[in-house]
């Protein structure tokens, strides 16, 4: 039985369409999120939920159990969370494109403005009506991080031990002032210790 041979055209055809398919996913991902960094106040854990809503609920590329794990891979990597999230968003979409451009998309709104504010930074700040509608937004990004935190906790396993953790974790944080760095790691050590002693409890029930 003979199978059909490709020739080189078909070949090029194909590279073609698949390129133009990358460029065109990458493009949409530098949209999406400058739309994400343009309309997003108060830092990278506000943008997680409009990140959610794009990038799960709009264009559905990924699920919102994806969307938890690559917020907690951003945590635990150097560099502002909004970035290293857009970055990972952006390689499990399209790749390495994919990951330029979403973090060239998210970026390049902040950068803007700044630029453009630090320009007029004396005048800018007494403006009365500024003031008040900085006042405002600052009310909307608490209100985005609380969703950011009930997103994550939806999506995380229901465990003892995690609740212990994040109480834990708050009060070393908020109470006895311990860098967030410092339990970040503590607590991913834990939990390296924590599924390895389960797996081998596993494995020793099944033997």
């Amino acid at each position: 039985m003979s199978t059909a041979k490709v020739t080189p055209a078909e070949s090029m055809v194909v590279g073609i369409t698949e390129m133009g398919e990358k460029v065109r996913k990458s493009l949409d991902l530098f949209l999406t999120f400058m739309k994400i960094g343009t309309f997003t106040f108060g830092g990278g854990y506000a943008m997680i939920p409009l990140i959610q809503k794009e990038i799960c609920d709009n264009k559905k590329w990924l699920k919102e159990q994806d969307i938890a794990e690559i917020v907690a891979i951003s945590e635990s990597t150097p560099g502002p969370i909004a970035i290293n999230a857009a970055t990972f968003v952006g390689q499990r979409v399209s790749g390495f494109a994919g990951a330029c451009a979403a973090t060239l998309g998210v970026v390049l709104p902040s950068f803007l403005i700044i630029s453009l504010i630090s320009l007029i930074l004396n005048e800018f700040q007494s403006i009365k009506a500024v003031q008040y509608a900085f006042m405002g937004i600052r009310a909307a990004v608490l209100a985005l991080i609380l969703k950011a935190l009930w997103m994550m906790f939806r999506a995380t396993k229901k465990k003892a031990v995690s609740y212990v953790l994040m109480g834990a974790s708050f009060i070393l944080t908020a109470f006895i002032k311990i860098d967030a760095v410092f339990v970040i790691i503590g607590c991913g050590l834990f939990g390296l210790i924590w599924s390895l002693l389960t797996r081998k409890e596993q494995s020793n029930g099944t033997d």
